[in-house]
């Protein structure tokens, strides 16, 4: 194989485009993979939410009318953050069976591996199925690539099943928690800070609403493999200057839903918690996945997974949210495996990292899965 066409040079050159979010400027990215698939026959076209904010959707046609197989991904990233980096996070420095950089593991390493698949499909002779290539901006800061696409008219073809390449370490996952992000708002009245009682503070009332936001608990019972709901206070912010008393403030909750829970409802029932002094609001919000994993194709993969992994799958899923959420319901909710090369517990951390061995391993598994989906 051309050293080009290798999951990881191909790794290292998607990792010397900076596509931080925010801004992200996904659209050099974008088009660079867009030209490696049209030469792999692949149709290309590309749908831009915000000016440079560039998502890719290719696709090549089967010969019969089954669905096309959709493989997803993202090509933005997430910050640096403030710690200094060991290893250069933009040129893919090698260590071992390491590759380093910003997206190595989430999830430019996947992309890489998926594209490359692709491209090796195109060259067989057309399949019973096709392949759509979904490769989003955005997606680091709720979904809004895949969401773009999914509310597009045309954009999206058809999928009978959908696999997302975010880090699971080549495990196969079957759904995702959704996620609902909200800013609890506290209103008090501005006054000399030499003078209080003449004020209202708005921190006081933050600190009491922080302590009941500690103590609340969602009743849901568990899902069999998303587990519980969970709530986390992310941020808190307030006051202008040291003396004056503070008139409003912020605290920003992440929420994580599983099966059967309703945004509007989670909000609902917040904001009747917490009593009328507080203002809710939305920030992001996105759906929970979640298929079935007695599901025919499901299985196939845990079949074709088993031999790497040393052992049968069993039914897990992701803590995190993916473009599944906007993309599985987009193509009327079909079977969704999650898995790609990167370690999920290095994702967003200083001096990330994929190994080089996942790399060449989630290949070889993207293109099984195609080559069977396909009947080739």
């Amino acid at each position: 194989m051309n050293d080009r066409l290798k999951p990881l040079t191909l790794t290292r050159d998607l990792l010397l485009y900076d596509t931080i979010n925010p801004p992200g400027q996904e659209r050099k990215c974008a088009e660079y993979l867009g030209k490696l698939l049209e030469d792999g026959g692949f149709q290309t076209a590309y749908y831009e939410y915000e000016e440079s904010r560039t998502s890719l959707v290719a696709r090549i046609e089967g010969k019969s009318d089954k669905a096309p197989i959709c493989f997803t991904g993202h090509i933005d990233t997430v910050p640096l953050g403030a710690a200094h980096w060991s290893k250069d996070p933009f040129s893919g420095e090698l260590d071992g069976d390491k590759i380093f950089g910003r997206g190595s593991t989430d999830m430019k390493g996947g992309v890489a591996a998926m594209v490359l698949a692709a491209i090796e499909i195109s060259k067989y002779s057309r399949g019973e199925a096709g392949i759509e290539v979904v490769l989003t901006a955005g997606e680091e800061y709720g979904c809004v690539g895949a969401h773009h696409l999914a509310q597009t008219d045309g954009a999206l073809g058809k999928a009978g099943a959908v696999v997302v390449g975010e880090p699971t370490s080549n495990y196969p996952l079957i759904g995702h928690k959704g996620l609902v992000w909200l800013e609890v708002r506290t209103s008090g009245v501005t006054a000399h800070g030499s003078m209080p009682e003449e004020g209202v503070n708005a921190i006081f009332k933050a600190g009491k609403v922080i302590n009941k936001l500690e103590q609340f608990r969602f009743h849901e019972s568990p899902h069999e493999f998303l587990g519980k709901p969970t709530l986390n206070v992310g941020t808190i912010s307030g006051g202008l200057n040291i003396n004056s008393v503070p008139d409003q403030t912020s605290i920003c909750l992440d929420i994580r839903t599983i099966p059967g829970q309703e945004n509007d409802e989670i909000k609902k029932r917040l904001q009747n918690y917490l009593g009328n002094e507080v203002e809710i609001l939305t920030i992001v919000e996105s759906r929970n996945v979640a298929s079935d994993s007695s599901n025919e194709w499901i299985q196939e993969v845990f079949s074709i997974m088993t031999p790497y992994l040393h052992e049968s799958p069993q039914p897990r899923g992701a803590t995190y949210s993916t473009d599944a959420c906007a993309l599985t319901p987009a193509y009327n909710n079909p079977p969704t495996v999650i898995l790609g090369p990167g370690e999920p517990d290095i994702a967003h951390k200083t001096d990330e990292f994929c190994y080089t061995s996942k790399l060449e391993e989630s290949k070889e598994v993207y293109l099984e899965i195609a080559k069977r989906w396909c009947h080739l």
